[in-house]
């Protein structure tokens, strides 16, 4: 039987669990036990602890039908790595609990850690341990990040007269998407061979748009890379990572720091890519940028006498005022939309 039809229940837990210890065992000097054992052994450094943990759900948090199980291991790192950056920390280790169906073919697992492995290489974190598990239906995926802080920053912090930042063009994951559904089918972005049969799938649907417009909302939806707010930190105030999507995100800033907000639309940063296709959509590009989510910038706080090289987008105001002001002056009050679970 070819390899790429073996199912995981034909392999077992035991040969899969080998097979990710072999191939992530590197170790590093502050990892004394590795994969392998009951538990890890770390040597922590004499720093702030960071410890965060993150879910992906199949069917609500990712659909295979619009992703490759590559694609799913990288953004399983980068979704939790996210929020070790938003606290301002840097990620050392990482443990992953997965639970996919017994059918699931083995090239999936193989292609799934093929992006893990990736992910983990260029935020230069270690995989140190987990579990894998099968489940009836849904497959569920899991990663803890463990990291380390000098200063670590909260929500909670924001002061009146702080200004408001962004690190990013805003929207472009949540149109991916929707371009995603038109598409109906995953498309292979990390393998440079393969790009010429991605652009005549997409030129037959998207006749208008060029793939050099529609390529980077497809990685920034499916392999979103974050970046580290390196030069941000000695000033802000508050941070938070735009995950659920600006307005909601932004509503947490101000919930926990007890203030109100006052956003500008003309500067809220929209891409030029975003603003080709959200034309083509007949959607309103500010939309996606607002309420979008997934776009795993940096949303922030500082002083405003402070001179910050990122993205202006409004000020915080008394916790009575929380408004949006248009290309008009006019004002509008500012709707906490965004991704929710239960709601």
């Amino acid at each position: 039987m070819s390899p790429r039809h073996i199912k995981l229940s034909e392999v077992g837990e035991l040969k899969l669990l080998e097979q990710i210890k072999r191939n992530f065992a590197k170790r590093s000097r502050d990892i004394l036990v590795g994969i392998g054992d009951d538990a890890s052994v770390l040597k922590p450094l004499k720093k702030n602890l960071l410890v965060t943990t993150d879910m992906m759900i199949e069917g609500i948090h990712f659909d295979l039908r619009f992703m490759t199980p590559f694609q799913l291991g990288f953004k399983l790192i980068s979704v939790n790595i996210s929020d070790i950056y938003a606290m301002g920390g840097q990620p050392s280790f990482v443990l992953l609990n997965i639970a996919l169906r017994k059918d699931t073919k083995k090239e999936f697992f193989d292609e799934f850690f093929m992006g893990i492995q990736k992910a983990l290489n260029l935020y230069r974190a270690k995989l140190i341990g987990g579990d894998i598990s099968s489940v009836f239906k849904s497959a569920c995926l899991s990663a803890t990040i463990l990291g380390y802080c000098t200063k670590h920053i909260n929500r909670k912090g924001a002061s009146v007269g702080d200004k408001i930042y962004v690190t990013g063009n805003l929207g472009d994951s949540a149109c991916g998407l929707e371009l995603l559904k038109k598409i109906k089918r995953p498309l292979i972005l990390h393998i440079r061979s393969k790009i010429k049969k991605q652009k005549e799938i997409c030129r037959k649907i998207f006749k208008n748009i060029s793939w050099e417009t529609v390529e980077p909302l497809f990685i920034r939806h499916l392999m979103p890379v974050v970046k580290f707010p390196r030069k941000f930190l000695n000033n802000a105030t508050s941070m938070i990572d735009i995950s659920d999507g600006l307005m909601i995100d932004l509503s947490r800033i101000c919930k926990e720091s007890k203030v109100g907000a006052r956003i500008y639309l003309e500067k809220i940063p929209v891409s030029p890519e975003l603003q080709k296709v959200a034309l083509f959509l007949k959607k309103d590009p500010l939309k996606f940028a607002l309420s979008g989510g997934e776009d795993y910038e940096i949303l922030f706080t500082a002083p405003s006498e402070k001179n910050i090289e990122a993205i202006h987008i409004g000020e915080i105001t008394t916790k009575s005022e929380k408004v949006i002001i248009d290309n008009y002056g006019r004002k509008k009050t500012l709707s906490w939309e965004g991704y929710q679970h239960f709601v």
